[in-house]
């Protein structure tokens, strides 16, 4: 998912240690751009998430990929938006297009004489279906 706003905040640093070794948690907030605009706040996890944000100027236009999740602790649910990717904005046009945005690369270009719209129906005898 993405959404776009104003980056208003850098939420601190909290580092800890598990059995799976040392881990960091950031985070940031943005303020969307609407009628009624919302202060939306999102998670990093990780030295190289956290490093995304570094660059970004504060007051700046970005858009942010996310990904929500909720889990459910003593009864009580808890939603959290990961950040997987912030790109600040020029002009209104991100700097780098996300990554949903962004179109698959063709696998092999097929001349525009052979290409065949989808609609096409095979000449009478060619089609090989049983029924």
């Amino acid at each position: 998912m993405d959404i776009t706003g104003r980056f208003i905040k850098i939420l601190p640093e909290v580092r800890g240690e598990s059995q799976r070794g040392p881990w960091v948690r950031g985070g940031f907030v943005i303020e969307t751009d609407s009628d009624y605009p919302r202060q939306v706040a999102f998670t990093l996890f990780g030295e190289d998430r956290i490093a995304m944000i570094n660059g970004i100027a504060l007051n700046s236009p970005v858009v942010v990929t996310f990904s929500p999740e909720s889990r459910e602790f003593n009864e009580r649910w808890y939603t959290d938006l990961r950040c997987i990717r912030v790109v600040p904005m020029v002009a209104g046009v991100p700097t780098a297009a996300p990554a949903a945005a962004q179109a698959p690369a063709p696998a092999a270009a097929v001349p525009a004489a052979e290409q065949t719209p989808f609609a096409a129906k095979p000449a009478e005898g060619d089609d090989d279906l049983p029924f």
